[in-house]
């Protein structure tokens, strides 16, 4: 993938997350309960929690990738595992049909 392409779909998940409401209900439904109108400003409160958050998940998220990355690398070099791979995959899509013809035949 060339790197205008990368960059386009980075931004494009960036936006997808951002305007996604389910991620807005899940932190007014979540982050309440963690804040407490004691211990100073609400708001306050609330925005460490979300930044907190996001730069956890952006650490681990940006580790995986990372990983991910290594290991396609390390098993890409690898013919024996790309073949295995395939009969897997095919066994298991197989297996699947399989399956699904016996449930239709009920």
């Amino acid at each position: 993938m060339a790197t205008g392409q990368s960059a386009q779909a980075v931004c494009h998940g960036l936006f997808t997350n951002l305007l996604n409401p389910k991620v807005a209900v899940m932190y007014l439904s979540l982050l309440p309960q963690f804040i407490n109108p004691l211990h100073g400003n609400v708001l306050s409160q609330s925005l460490l929690l979300g930044f907190s958050q996001i730069a956890i998940s952006l650490l681990v998220n940006t580790l995986l990738l990372l990983l991910a990355g290594r290991m396609a690398a390390f098993l890409a070099g690898r013919p024996l595992f790309l073949q295995l791979q395939r009969w897997l995959m095919g066994g298991v899509l197989g297996l699947m049909a399989v399956h699904l013809a016996r449930q239709g035949q009920r």
